[in-house]
């Protein structure tokens, strides 16, 4: 099988130096290129089309966010993980909004960073539920440009898929849905599957961040509203 390809974007050469001894460790992961600014990022994605960028939330020239908002336009096939010193960085959300599929706080152990990408080459996410929850609680409120101007309409759900995508924001993983609610984790699995479809969505957390945008989730208390 063909390695996981990852690009660095970072202004720091030392990460990037770091987070490459680290990839290239493993057998089935390849650092294809690195990049020094936002600008950069875009362009050596282009070129490259890796299955993963690990994006700084932070950078000159063009900041995280606006570089994830324009790879995930132009490469849907690539994800990103943004990466920052802070693990409650406000930018984060709008990242996400943007389309990243999770962060990681730079100063993590290496093995999460590891599987993580591989995580998210599969097309999961590597925000884990209760991270996600507490992440969103925080900056869910704030305005955020990048936020969506007219809330899609909820309706195209079932009961129970609404029922399933209220549990998404309240952080609980698939096995907590189907405790919750009396259904199997398979059936689970499909509901989430059927959100995404139906949304256009590229993973679970950005189903959460739709679930706050819609206001069918309350941020901070996290208790549903009506979606009516």
């Amino acid at each position: 099988m063909r390695p996981i390809t990852v690009l660095l974007a970072d202004d720091q050469p030392m990460i990037r130096t770091g987070f490459r001894l680290i990839l290239e460790a493993e057998g089935d992961i390849e650092v294809v290129a690195e990049a020094a600014d936002g600008r950069e990022a875009v362009a050596e994605t282009a070129r490259h089309s890796p299955d993963v960028v690990l994006m700084d939330i932070r950078m000159p020239h063009m900041d995280g966010v606006e570089a994830t908002d324009l790879i995930v336009r132009s490469n849907p096939s690539t994800h990103v993980i943004i990466l920052t010193t802070f693990d409650l960085d406000a930018h984060v959300v709008d990242a996400l909004r943007a389309g990243a599929s999770g962060f990681l706080v730079k100063d993590g152990p290496a093995d999460s960073l590891v599987e993580s990408i591989r995580t998210v080459a599969t097309g999961d996410a590597v925000l884990a539920p209760r991270v996600t929850r507490r992440l969103l609680d925080r900056f869910a409120a704030m305005p955020s440009d990048t936020a969506p101007a007219v809330p899609p309409r909820l309706d195209v759900l079932t009961a129970r898929e609404l029922d399933v995508l209220r549990a998404l924001a309240r952080g609980l993983s698939n096995a907590e849905i189907g405790e919750d609610l009396g259904i199997g984790e398979t059936t689970v699995k499909s509901h989430v599957a059927h959100i995404l479809e139906k949304f256009g969505l590229r993973d679970r957390v950005q189903a959460v961040v739709l679930a706050y945008d819609c206001g069918l989730v309350a941020p901070r208390t996290a208790r549903p509203a009506d979606p009516g």
